[in-house]
């Protein structure tokens, strides 16, 4: 029935083109197909963790998308992508569910560690001047809703997107948002405080992979009317960067994101940079469940950093409120369930810093290698999360400290155009404090792009 739906989708699209173009073929002969192809393989071996079936699991997937839009006609044009991951070597290591998974990681696959493959995108796109509107499904990559594309799959969303460059250096976006169809990063959640604050669902992430779902029916179990956006991005000052979003989430929220970066060069090469963000949350509406019928947060974060020559390393911190209020389900936490993850202390993995009362810093470093003739990049990181016992997923009584330590490595060889071969790794400790002990894993990724 899906893929029906998909192909019947399509076949509108094209129909539409038809009716639309007097020179049907000329706007297909400017079209153009792009993609990707991706494989994947993550392993993670985990210490301390109280569930003896879940100690060492991994996966290796291939798959990627394919993507085609026509040529404009008259500021019209039609753009569609298919998505596919598939699993390999899994015969003998899936599960009904995947929820409790020994073996498999479920952040490369679909529902129920199964292959699958979807219509991500199907969008008309029109642009008029310094107008341009794009309707349907799409890919987006906002502060607070985005693809957050860490693994095999992207978020995507059904949305109506306006945007307007008529004010010099400035852009103005106005949207709304109807649906959204969680990648396969979610899996790795189970719903609950940890999910919620971390970019995913307060009640399902396992099985949402690939389909659009209302926007609050994926989030809070509960259909409302989707989430309207507003936005302003100003950059008419050398080196500075202003914007301000505001997301209406009828009936469950409305968040406010703002951000501020700054940056400067001297004669010698040493360019300084400074930024600050700020998210702040209020409930609206009406909706029945306890954990965000009272949503009050407010996170406030900071960064700063300098680059010479290739190099490039910084240093950030951020607060999140807290509140004792039992009625307020996250005690204060910042909530972003559609992918949303600008933090500046954010780990690979370790998304703590939107937790309640939670304070975090972070130190990172980068090197660009092309002095040596050789496309390398290498960063590391380290990230520290002070957390207060309102955190509402640690059982321990008293503040929890957890951290992240990683590294990265990117190398775009010469040899073959479009390739980019990565090794990224990631350690967590303390990631939860259980009654049993705490939850720490080693994790590492083996990835390979390829772009046509």
């Amino acid at each position: 029935m899906r893929h029906t739906v998909r192909l019947s989708l399509l076949a509108s699209m094209m129909v539409l083109s038809a009716s639309a173009a007097d020179d049907l073929a000329g706007m297909f002969k400017e079209g153009k197909a792009s993609g990707q192809i991706r494989a994947f393989y993550i392993d993670r071996d985990y210490d301390g963790y109280t569930n003896a079936t879940s100690v060492h699991r991994n996966a290796t997937a291939i798959g990627g998308y394919l993507k085609y839009e026509t040529g404009a006609w008259n500021g019209l044009n039609l753009g569609s992508a298919f998505y596919t991951t598939n699993g390999l070597f899994l015969k003998d290591k899936t599960t009904s569910t995947g929820a409790d998974n020994s073996e498999v990681d479920p952040t490369l696959l679909g529902k129920s560690n199964e292959s699958t493959t979807y219509l991500g995108e199907a969008y008309v796109q029109y642009k008029n001047g310094n107008t341009t509107f794009k309707g349907g499904r799409q890919k987006l990559d906002t502060p607070m809703a985005g693809s957050d594309d860490a693994r095999m799959l992207p978020n995507l969303f059904e949305a109506y997107v306006l945007s307007n460059t008529d004010v010099k250096d400035t852009t103005l976006i106005a949207a709304h948002v109807t649906k959204f169809a969680q990648g396969s990063f979610g899996r790795v959640y189970n719903g609950g405080i940890l999910s919620v604050t971390s970019g995913y669902s307060l009640v399902d992430s396992k099985t949402h992979v690939g389909e659009f779902v209302d926007m609050g029916t994926y989030a809070i179990g509960e259909n409302t009317g989707g989430v309207s956006v507003a936005a302003a991005i100003y950059s008419g000052v050398p080196g500075l960067k202003l914007q301000v979003w505001d997301y209406y989430a009828h009936d469950i929220l409305n968040a406010i994101y703002a951000e501020a970066n700054y940056g400067w060069s001297y004669a010698s090469g040493v360019a300084p940079y400074v930024a600050a963000q700020w998210i702040n949350e209020r409930d609206v509406g009406s909706n029945s469940v306890a954990a965000v019928k009272k949503v009050e947060s407010d996170f406030i974060a900071a960064k700063m950093g300098v680059k010479v020559a290739n190099f490039d390393v910084s240093v950030a911190a951020s607060h999140n409120t807290k509140d004792s209020d039992v009625e307020n389900g996250t005690h204060g936490g910042t909530i972003s369930p559609w992918g949303g993850m600008p933090a500046y202390t954010q780990g690979m993995v370790t998304r703590h810093q939107f937790m309640a009362g939670t304070d975090a810093w972070k130190v990172a470093a980068a090197y660009d290698w092309k002095d040596y003739g050789v496309n390398l990049n290498t960063s590391v990181y380290y990230v520290e999360y002070d957390m207060d016992p309102l955190n509402g997923y640690s059982n321990a009584a008293a503040s929890d400290e957890s951290s992240e330590s990683g590294f990265d490595i990117i190398y775009n060889p010469q040899a073959v155009k479009n390739l980019q071969l990565r090794l990224r790794a990631n350690y967590a400790r303390d990631f939860q404090e259980t009654t049993a002990g705490d939850v720490s894993w080693d994790e590492y990724r083996v990835i390979a792009n390829y772009n046509f």
